[in-house]
């Protein structure tokens, strides 16, 4: 069964559900219960584009055991055009040739099975633009 942690941010994994800050318009992905930057407690729901820049990236060759088919594959985190930064997996190219400035296009696509159930964790993956 997939972590709690997992299902609670089904909205955001799924439709990139974010939240803009009615006191200083700042926006965090995924929503919170206060502002990282004023405490306030009063939010927007916002659904963020499906593109962004690659702020920074790594290379992950040693990655944990539901990954090691994939590896060596990029990390990245991402800034979407409403400020919002989230790390996703980039696929579709070299790992090497993700570097900071590139834009990607973010994807619905299978991130891993969990346990022996095979119970599928859908979430976003960045691929070239």
């Amino acid at each position: 069964m997939p972590s709690p942690r997992y299902t609670r941010e089904i909205p955001a994994r799924y439709r990139l559900e974010a939240a803009r800050c009615s006191g200083c318009s700042k926006v965090v992905f995924p929503i919170r219960r206060f502002c990282p930057s004023c405490r306030g407690e009063e939010f927007e729901k916002l659904t963020l584009s499906r593109k962004g820049k690659v702020v920074t990236s790594t290379v992950v060759h040693v990655p944990p055991d539901d990954f090691l088919m994939e590896a060596p594959y990029a990390m990245a985190v991402v800034e979407t055009p409403e400020g919002a930064r989230l790390m996703t997996q980039v696929v579709d190219c070299d790992p090497s040739a993700v570097l900071p400035g590139m834009d990607v296009a973010l994807e619905f696509r299978l991130i891993r099975r969990e346990g022996h159930s095979g119970i599928l964790c859908y979430g976003h993956k960045g691929v070239p633009a």
